[in-house]
């Protein structure tokens, strides 16, 4: 073994993964760079149980998922004598998925001890992304989890294909009630046009074109589509962390081996993995090329990104500053950099909605999504109570379509004052832009009228990559860890089935403590010690 090589969890390594990497605008910041080390033969024995120990509730969800999951209507694997199994069983498939859920979670949490910022040893990049294909594959090859919205995508995909403007007709009335795919999606979305922006929908179109009715190759190829998603993710998260003098361990740990893009991205295939993929892909190629070239490849990904979610147009400005900062930090650069990135979104923007065929019909959908009313979202809340509960004990009326338009405008307005002062604040240099564009995207999913539980990537991924403070970080372990077990496994409710609830997660949570137990005092310490300490680096 050559001098100065370690030998790790996973064989050995030169450590490289902890040097410093010039960007080309700035490194890492002092303590951040190649100080921290790699991990001792404790904390790899340590490593090494973790990392089995995910894998092993990553493989109970892909087990689960076979009675568990999202199944279709017409579930491919009914009859199997093997595979149909989890589903002949659903309470002990419900357990299952309930147990690898915790599993992963608690993992994760253990994993990120050997992941803190400020440790003189952390694992490295190598042994972190061996860690996240070994928890993600199983979820990857298994049916999916936790929502059901990829039928939602196939359905809407296939009305883009059949010629149909899937802005104006639903999967129900232009491919009829009786289509397979359409018996897939949800009842609240079988008459509703399309709430996706026109770019994914021509994604979907390629993809309906080739697996026509096909569901289980169209899940397949929509899985893959966001597994390439967020492996530009994972490409673009250590650069970006860099430049903001965050370790990329820490950022990576934080954002890609989260559970929710675990739970939500890779198994429920949400086309967050869209957005965030291209949306830093866009801002690290838009700093890392030459002016005028970066602006215009970083401005022309993010409005691609923002063509299938709108919510990463708001990169768009953040980009800007970061530019206008690098030619001065003039009041004129800003403007000139703004008009540019202006051009560039209305050009691109143009080019898209000719390119689909559809007009401008995504203008008037992007406010689709608000039919649904959850409680989850504050703003909608405050406008359910207010306009329902309030209104109908003061005798009042039932006003709560009224206060629901009223706080739906407010929530908008808040979010636009927050991302102006935001904007301005990281142009005069007060924020790191990274961290003004993660605060905004979180008050927009936090404000609007709707919220689901990976809405919350949007912030996550630009706030992992640009800020080391231990608050955040641990106020946003706690909410990660908590939100990715409030979904069911199923992606939606147990009719005439409720009472299999608390007897899965009873048993879920005994085997859960006993499996607890015999981990104990082989694992990092999630809790401090009587010393203070909360590392096993300290024992």
């Amino acid at each position: 073994m050559a001098a100065g090589e370690t030998t790790d969890a996973d064989g050995p390594t030169d450590g490289r993964d902890h040097a410093p990497e010039r960007t080309g605008t700035a490194t890492l910041a002092p303590g951040t760079d190649d100080t921290p080390g790699p991990l001792d033969r404790s904390e790899r024995r340590q490593l090494a149980l973790v990392r089995r120990f995910g894998t092993t509730g990553s493989l109970l969800l892909a087990f689960a998922a076979l009675g568990a999951g999202a199944a279709p209507v017409d579930n491919p694997i009914s009859g199997i004598r093997v595979l149909s199994l989890p589903a002949r069983m659903p309470t002990v498939a419900m357990a299952c998925a309930w147990l690898g859920m915790l599993m992963v979670v608690i993992g994760w949490l253990w994993l990120g001890r050997l992941a803190l910022p400020g440790r003189s040893r952390l694992v490295s990049r190598t042994q972190l992304g061996r860690t996240i294909v070994m928890w993600g594959f199983p979820l990857a090859i298994a049916p999916p989890l936790f929502s059901r919205d990829m039928y939602a995508y196939l359905a809407q995909s296939a009305v883009a294909a059949s010629g149909a403007d899937p802005y104006e007709f639903g999967p129900s009335e232009a491919l009829g009630v009786d289509n397979p795919l359409t018996a897939n999606v949800p009842n609240i979305w079988r008459d509703t046009p399309a709430p996706y922006g026109p770019l994914f929908l021509m994604f979907g179109r390629a993809i309906a074109a080739l697996v026509g009715d096909n569901i289980v190759f169209g899940v397949l190829m929509w899985r893959l589509v966001m597994l390439l998603s967020l492996a530009l993710a994972v490409w673009a998260i250590p650069h970006l962390a860099r430049r903001c003098g965050v370790h990329p361990v820490c950022a990576l740990w934080l954002c890609a081996a989260n559970p929710i893009v675990l739970f939500h991205v890779v198994s429920g295939m949400h086309n967050e993995a869209l957005l965030m993929g291209m949306m830093l892909a866009g801002i690290e190629l838009g700093l890392r090329l030459p002016h005028p070239v970066g602006l215009i490849v970083g401005a022309v990904i993010i409005v691609v990104a923002g063509a299938v979610k709108p919510p990463a147009f708001i990169a768009l400005g953040f980009l800007g500053i970061y530019l206008a900062r690098r030619r001065g930090a003039r009041l004129t650069d800003l403007l000139r950099v703004a008009a540019a990135l202006l051009v560039v979104f209305l050009a691109a923007m143009t080019i898209i909605t000719m390119a689909s065929g559809w007009g401008l019909g995504w203008l008037e959908t992007f406010d689709v999504p608000n039919r649904i009313k959850t409680w989850l979202a504050p703003m909608t809340a405050i406008g359910m109570f207010g306009g329902g509960g309030v209104s109908m004990l003061l005798r009042l009326g039932n006003h709560t379509d009224a206060m629901l338009s009223i706080t739906k405008i407010v929530g908008y307005g808040i979010s636009a004052l927050v991302c102006l002062r935001l904007l301005w604040t990281s142009f005069r240099g007060r924020m790191e832009p990274m961290t003004g564009l993660g605060i905004t995207l979180g008050a927009v999913a936090l404000l609007g009228p709707v919220l689901h539980p990976w809405y919350l990537l949007w912030a996550l991924a630009p706030l992992a990559v640009s800020t080391n403070d231990s608050r955040f970080r641990l106020v946003t372990t706690a909410i990660s860890a908590s939100v990715a077990l409030l979904v069911p496994p199923t992606g939606a409710g147990y009719v005439l089935r409720a009472y299999m609830i608390p007897f899965a997660v009873i048993a879920a949570l005994l085997a859960f403590t006993a499996i607890l137990l015999l981990t104990r005092g082989r694992v990092p310490r999630l809790l401090p010690t009587r010393d203070g300490s909360a590392t096993a680096e300290s024992r």
